[in-house]
């Protein structure tokens, strides 16, 4: 079936979309997406979930990625890092008056100079001091990013809440938001539940917020982002596996390194690389059952995931259900509970 990026277009009344978090986590709403719909809340997930089922988490931990600075001539610059390269190098898109050019040397945060190495696409290569830390510099010196539909700067509660409370890895620069609503209450009904935890970290990279700039999907090119898989986890999902449980990806995050690694593989195993998977209605999927996830924006490459892994008619039921009743939309929105499609082809527009 030929789609284009209209197929996943809906309307949004801007007021849903989310601005602040709820005073608790797991106080927002989950849809469950199944045979039919159900309206819980996320502390009803345990309920949903059978003892020796897996979830699959993504601990990856937000940077203090936007950066404020000057060029040599003065002129103010603001730096969102896209991703670390390395120790001393990353990707990052600036916004300046005048695009800097290779050579420019920018003063950020009036503490460090970093150099610009030249473009990749849409971002800026950028060199780092010699024998600086990249990570250390950026967490010390530069502020939290909030998505820019969120229409305001991030203040300190900002700095708890978006981020998950199980995030250890630092390297993304936006929020795994299915995990957001976790606190340790639901953690531990899940434990006493008897379902069981696996990690993950794929850095999620601001490429995540790039509108699709092509009608027909086929010409459409994803942003690269870094995953690690330990082998515990390929261990986990084999043992959830043969017992015949489910195993159930929290977010899309965990949900795309999992299925470019079986992707990559003869079968998943453990590693770590980089994916720029696209993933769209067709797509076989390989490892998860159901998924945990929030609501994504109209016309984006992870509202393309979800149908592609819940079917086109399901979600599109799923999204006018949410809106029709007022669910909060995207990073500090409500979440959905999917389950795979039983028949994959099920594209209905």
């Amino acid at each position: 079936m030929h789609l284009t990026v209209d197929n996943f277009d809906y309307p949004l009344p801007p007021e849903l979309i989310a601005q602040a978090p709820l005073p608790v986590r797991s106080a927002s709403r989950l849809l469950v997406v199944g045979a039919e719909l159900a309206d819980r809340h996320f502390g009803d997930l345990p309920e949903l979930i059978r003892p020796g089922d897996l979830l699959v988490f993504n601990d990856s931990r937000v940077l203090h990625a936007r950066l404020h600075g000057v060029k040599a001539s003065g002129g103010a610059v603001e730096v969102l890092l896209e991703r670390a390269l390395g120790p001393q190098q990353a990707l990052a898109q600036i916004r300046a008056s005048k695009s800097p050019r290779p050579g420019s040397v920018l003063r950020l945060a009036d503490a460090f100079e970093v150099t610009v190495e030249g473009r990749a696409g849409e971002f800026y290569l950028l060199a780092f001091p010699p024998g600086a830390d990249l990570i250390e510099l950026v967490e010390r010196h530069g502020k939290l990013p909030l998505p820019p539909y969120i229409q305001r700067v991030a203040v300190d509660a900002d700095e708890n809440r978006y981020q998950t409370v199980f995030a250890r890895a630092p390297g993304s620069v936006a929020a795994p938001t299915a995990g957001l609503h976790f606190d340790q209450d639901v953690l531990d009904a899940l434990a006493a539940r008897g379902a069981c935890r696996a990690w993950l970290t794929l850095h999620v990279g601001a490429g995540t917020f790039q509108p699709v700039r092509v009608s027909d999907l086929a010409e459409h090119k994803m942003h690269r982002e870094r995953y690690l898989i330990p082998r515990a986890t390929v261990e986990a999902i084999a043992a959830t596996r043969a017992a015949g449980g489910q195993v159930i990806a929290v977010g899309t995050t965990s949900l795309r390194a999992l299925e470019a690694a079986a992707r990559e593989a003869d079968g998943l195993r453990a590693g770590e690389g980089e994916t720029d998977i696209f993933i769209t209605p067709g797509f076989r999927f390989r490892v998860a059952d159901a998924l945990v996830t929030n609501f994504h924006l109209p016309r984006s490459t992870l509202l393309m995931l979800v149908s592609a892994f819940a079917g086109m008619g399901a979600i599109r039921r799923a999204y006018a259900h949410a809106i029709e009743c007022g669910y909060r939309f995207f990073s500090y929105g409500d979440a959905m509970f999917v389950t795979r499609a039983t028949f994959p082809d099920d594209h209905a527009v």
